[in-house]
């Protein structure tokens, strides 16, 4: 696939080229081969290109005053655009309050060759309320911090040589009610540095009085049809559109049409995009009068369909150009060291996602982030199946609620055309949730062609294309159903600090783990679990938390600076795909009771010290079957009931030798479990899960078994809310 070439002219602000970035926790690589000369260089809008444009990165003027204030008349230093002021690649590192304003001012030169054209101004983002003065015009205010927006600034201009650009800027971030994600002005934990101003490239371009506004692109794989609608600005009488599609240069299809409506095109024998077979089709839509082009861009697609339907045994699933592929993705926050928002150079969003592909993901959940084009091109040209959300926001008042659909249908018309994305999630976790059901409906209208989940995890509402749980450290799923397939939105979480790679000194993950091989293990024991999902009860995805670490989450199969890969490649590649040799023949050593009831002793009083030792009399303690715990605690299967502070139980088993060569605790505990095996110790796991979960015990667990009579022994304490526990052990030879 080529996109067309095309000249570009990369200015910066008239002042001398001074600028160093702060000094943050931790930068990346990347951030060797940022300067005001070379910055985001490249053609912003990859699926609508045209070679007539100037680039307005680099060095720009910036104020902050309070927010009710006039333009300033001194402007305090120097700012580097596209990167939000926030973040050290922007040179000032400084937060932006509520009741402040940011400004930026900058001069630039229209280029000969725009003589007699309009001249349109594009902003890729600004985070939130930008408002645009071109030569002390207002030309624009624009609410949306996630979408790219346009004006027509040719009325704006003046004669001579120099035009002024300002952009003032205001951005409560969680101070106000809007789509921001995960942004706070108090970052921790899972909330984090706030991204405020410019934090997309800026550019100019020029066009005829009549241009190519838009493109809309439905592939139809079913009827191996292509259909192509221009929207145009201007005049549109006695316009015509004309399309061609080519395969390596080769014309395969043409047409033409009326501005605004689809040009249906055959594809012959089409090629299918696929994670493993990313054909992109190019393509060029050329607007015409009298049989003389006007107007003219580049653009690109590709033959995909995503549509739910059933499998060999009846299941529900997403199926891709009409077959099951199961989908294994890490939920990835597009968040940087050096430029929170924005990645510091079109590279560095390249190396992200050829990483997943190296891990053998085939899919990602972008979280409450939209991303610039640019890397949704790159998800398209590499393939990797996208799962998009709606960044989140408060949504408690009728114009939260208003903002947050208008940033949600932009986010829809405005990245629909890209191959990769093949489901829009409206709701994450609750945040922000309201109008679940009549908002899932309005997506799917707005756009037919993909599935859409209502909410992923805890606040389903049992509409939409998916039931979406999460599960920590998990894994787990939930039942399919007649019309919407079972999906793990969220599991893993399993943390991992790499010293000197750190955004601060201290980082958690959901389970910590004590070194890279320990990462590893426990890595290919969850999706050992989550592959036992697909064929039980059915599961169809299954997303990982996370790439990367993102600031003091230290959770990443990454460093958050992308300096260090934190498990072993191979071997999490090979899980992903649902390959386990070391394990293969992984079976039932010590059953649970999740299928059947199995016999336990137990007591709830305190017993005597050694009670978990082999020759414990504990014939005095009562007699049940497992699971053991309260109705309605997630996850479990109560057979006897336990709702007091403690539990300790016991249980006898026979093994005839050999003993197998690799041992997993299979374990549902709520809150804090201790097993022991003959004695020995064999896990400590505190806090509580919501299914079972296989947890690696190494070879001390393997020499405590023995030929003959075992005996298992667990205690679990609970403090609050629901509480289970049972346990098993998986082996293999």
């Amino acid at each position: 696939m080529l996109l067309a070439s095309f000249l570009c002219v990369q200015t910066v602000a008239a002042m001398p080229e001074e600028w160093h970035p702060a000094k943050g926790p931790l930068a990346t690589r990347w951030a060797a081969d940022v300067s005001p000369a070379h910055v985001h260089p490249e053609y912003p809008r990859p699926q609508m290109v045209r070679p007539n444009w100037l680039n307005l990165n680099g060095l720009w003027e910036y104020a902050i005053t309070g927010r009710g204030d006039l333009a300033p008349s001194h402007y305090q230093g120097k700012i580097l655009v596209p990167f939000p002021i926030e973040s050290a690649l922007s040179g000032v590192m400084k937060a932006l309050q509520p009741d402040q304003r940011l400004w930026y001012r900058r001069t630039f030169t229209i280029p000969r060759a725009f003589a007699g054209k309009r001249v349109l101004l594009h902003f890729g983002a600004v985070d939130w309320e930008a408002t645009v003065i071109v030569n002390g015009h207002e030309v624009g205010v624009h609410r949306g911090g996630y979408d790219r927006f346009t004006y027509d600034i040719t009325s704006a201009l003046v004669p001579g040589p120099t035009q002024e650009l300002i952009v003032s800027v205001w951005d409560p971030t969680d101070a106000g009610p809007q789509p921001r994600g995960k942004q706070t002005l108090k970052p921790g934990g899972i909330m984090y540095t706030p991204t405020s101003g410019i934090w997309q490239t800026v550019w100019l371009e020029a066009v005829p009085a009549s241009s190519i506004a838009d493109l809309q692109i439905i592939p139809d794989v079913d009827h191996s049809t292509v259909a192509v609608s221009a929207e145009v600005r201007g005049a549109t009488r006695g316009l015509s559109v004309h399309v061609s599609v080519t395969d390596g240069g080769r014309i395969v299809a043409q047409g033409q049409g009326a501005p605004g409506r689809p040009i249906q095109l055959p594809i012959a024998h089409a090629h299918l995009w696929s994670p493993e077979h990313p054909f992109l089709y190019d393509l060029r839509v050329e607007l015409k009068r009298a049989g003389k082009t006007v107007d003219a861009v580049t653009s690109y697609f590709g033959m995909r369909k995503i549509a739910l339907g059933k499998d060999a045994h009846g299941i529900t699933r997403p199926m891709l150009n009409g077959r099951f592929v199961f989908q294994i993705g890490p939920l990835d926050q597009g968040f940087w060291p050096d430029g929170l928002y924005t990645a510091p150079t079109d590279a560095a969003l390249r190396y992200d996602i050829e990483m997943m592909k190296r891990l053998g993901f085939n899919m990602v959940r972008k979280h409450v982030k939209v991303e610039p084009d640019r890397w949704y091109y790159w998800c398209d040209k590499l393939g990797l199946l996208v799962w998009q959300d709606m960044p989140s926001g408060n949504n408690d008042t009728p114009d939260a609620k208003h903002q947050f659909e208008v940033e949600l249908q932009r986010m829809v018309l405005q990245h629909r055309n890209h191959p990769s994305i093949i489901q829009w999630v409206v709701f994450n976790e609750g945040w922000g949730q309201y109008d679940t059901e009549r908002l899932t409906e309005w997506v799917k209208q707005l756009d037919p062609t993909r599935l859409v989940d209502d909410a992923s995890g805890w606040a389903d509402k049992d509409v939409g294309d998916v039931h979406d749980m999460h599960n920590y450290p998990g894994p787990g799923s939930p039942q399919p159903e007649a019309h919407r397939a079972a999906v793990l939105g969220e599991f893993g979480g399993l943390g991992l600090k790499i010293d000197g790679h750190t955004w601060e000194n201290k980082t958690w993950g959901y389970q910590g783990m004590a070194d890279r091989d320990a990462l590893t293990r426990r890595y290919v024991g969850l999706l050992r679990g989550v592959y036992r999902l697909k064929d039980h009860p059915g599961l169809s995805a299954a997303v990982y938390t996370q790439i990367t670490d993102v600031e003091t989450e230290g959770n990443g199969l990454m460093t958050y600076d992308r300096a260090v890969l934190k498990v072993d490649a191979s071997a999490v590649a090979a899980a992903n795909r649902g390959e386990f040799p070391e394990a293969a023949a992984m079976f039932d050593l010590v059953p649970s009771s999740r299928e059947a009831p199995q016999m336990w002793r137990y007591t709830f009083q305190e017993p005597p010290a050694g009670w978990y030792q082999p020759d414990f009399d504990d014939a005095a303690w009562k007699e049940g079957p497992g699971g053991f715990g309260t109705p309605g605690t997630p996850g479990a299967v109560v057979r006897t009931e336990w709702n007091s502070g403690d539990i300790w139980l016991r249980r006898s088993f026979t093994l005839e030798a050999p003993i197998p060569a690799h041992i997993e605790l299979l374990i549902h505990h709520d809150e804090d479990a201790e097993v022991y095996l003959n004695g020995v110790l064999i896990s400590h796991l505190p806090g509580y899960t919501t299914s079972y979960e296989e947890v690696d015990l190494g070879k001390d667990a393997r020499q405590a078994l023995k030929p003959g009579k075992n005996v298992l022994a667990v205690h679990c304490h609970q403090t609050v809310g629901g509480q289970y526990i049972d346990v098993g052990l998986l082996g293999a030879k």
